[in-house]
Order: C-alpha cells, then structure tokens, then sequence
C-alpha cells in the first residue's frame, strides 16, 4: 500500500490504501461531529463559515476558522514534503511517516478527550485543529504518492467522478476500457469504505465515545503493519531462498531452520550447477 509510488502503483496498492483510510476518515468525520459539531475530514464547508464570519466583522471567529484551514492545508503540505524528501533514501519510510503523524495526534485527542476534555470552548477549537491537521496529512499523502489518484477525506469530487464515469458506460467503447473500469472500481471502493466508517462510528460512539480514536489509529496501523511485514517477510525468504540454493548459510536462514526445522528427505536431491 505505501512501498510503491506514483504511476508504479497497482489498482490494488490504490484499492487497499483508498478502502482503509477512507474508512479511517469517515470514522473521524461522524465521530467529530458527534463530539464538536463540526466536521474534520474536509474544509468545504469551512469555507463558506469563513466567509459567512467575514461577513458579519466577527474577526474572532474568522482568525479561528481560518486556521482551521490552513491547518488542513500545512497537513498536506508537511506530508508531499516528507515524501519528495525522503523518498530516495526510503519510499516506506517517507510514505509511513505522515500516517505516523496522524496516529500520534489522534491518539492525543482520543487520551485527551477521555481524561482531561471539559467541553470548553477552547478546547473544542484546539481539538478539531489538530483533527484537520491529521486529516490533512492523510488526504495529503495518499494523494501524492498514487499521483492524485486516491484522496480519501472527503468524497465531493469521487461523487462528481463517478458521475461523469458513469454517464460515459452509457456507450459501448467506454464500457471496454479498462482504464475506466478500474477508475470507477477504485471511487466506488472509496465511497463505500468512507460511508461504512461513518457509520461505524455513529453506531459505536456511544459506547466507546473518545476511544473510537484508538479502535481509528488501529485501521492506520493496519496500513502501516501491512507493508512492513511484506517488505521484512519477502526480505527473509529471498535470503533463505538464496542459501538454500548455493549453500551458502547465513543467520536467516539458520534462524528459519531452528524455528521450523530442516525437512527430512529419503535421498540427497543435487542441482544442475553441482555437478
């Protein structure tokens, strides 16, 4: 999901990062609206609250709003940041980290809004700040690093793109391509997943309130886990791979021997390149 970058990317790579953190951002969205009023995963519609406060001279809520907004916008911005300059000396760690990021600021409004949250004004405005910065680092990086194929936060424009994609399978020779397919396939993906998390969060918020957080950063470590336990465990059998071919023993190979045990065999088997 997060070892590939850009156009070497597989409609799979995009398929399972797009359903897991769309999940994760529907999830955030109802449960932020439940608990603040106010919605994280997107700034539409703070746009047009900005605008509404511009309107009415209350400066107060203007300078709140639109730190709101850029908050989103720097979430974004820190994470194609750590992507473009980290990406040549580790593509898992540069893409990892942001999700790292929005893991650690939601854990700190989940712990925080279950021990310490006095429903104080004040501190609502601090807690969906940091809830958009989170969402801004994850919609940030899955758009960059599938080449702004998948964004997740919100689904304004994979509704509007499903609706162009599926006004163009009214004709045969769109209905063929391949391309189109997997696009409509990947938007739909997203929407479902996006829609099912929200509501999982609204029939679990009740129960579970502030810790819905922590079942949310379990998703993104899903995200995080997946990828590096394909790198570390195709990593481990390449190496076991090569010395049991050339004889060569190294300590990965006699580690997977002493956990597994070395097979048995009625007579010795020689390769072509032992003779």
């Amino acid at each position: 999901m997060l070892r590939n970058y850009s156009n070497s990317r597989t409609l799979g790579d995009n398929i399972r990062l797009g359903t897991l953190t769309a999940f994760t951002a529907g999830t955030i969205n109802i449960a932020s609206l439940l608990i603040f009023l106010s919605f994280t995963s997107n700034v539409t519609g703070h746009y047009a609250i900005l605008a509404a406060e511009i309107s009415k001279g209350n400066w107060s809520q203007v300078a709140v709003v639109g730190a709101w907004i850029f908050l989103f916008f720097f979430g974004s911005f820190v994470s194609n940041f750590i992507v473009i300059n980290f990406n040549k000396k580790s593509k898992y760690f540069a893409h990892s980290m942001p999700i790292v990021l929005e893991i650690i600021c939601l854990l700190f409004v989940g712990i925080y809004g279950q021990f310490y949250y006095q429903k104080t004004l004040e501190e609502t405005e601090y807690l969906v700040a940091l809830m958009l910065f989170a969402t801004g680092l994850q919609n940030g990086l899955t758009a960059s690093i599938s080449n702004f194929s998948v964004k997740t936060t919100h689904l304004t424009g994979t509704t509007t793109d499903l609706g162009i994609l599926f006004s163009m399978f009214t004709k045969k020779k769109y209905r063929k391509s391949g391309e189109l397919i997997a696009r409509a396939k990947l938007l739909t993906s997203i929407m479902a997943a996006y829609v099912l998390g929200a509501v999982f969060s609204g029939l679990t918020y009740y129960y579970l309130e502030f810790r819905v957080f922590y079942v949310i950063s379990l998703c993104l470590l899903i995200v995080i886990g997946y990828d590096a336990y394909k790198i570390h465990i195709r990593h481990f059998n390449t190496r076991y791979r090569y010395s049991r071919i050339y004889k060569k023993p190294n300590m990965l190979a006699s580690l997977y021997d002493k956990i597994h045990g070395i097979p048995k065999r009625k007579e010795k088997r020689t390769l072509v390149f032992d003779e």
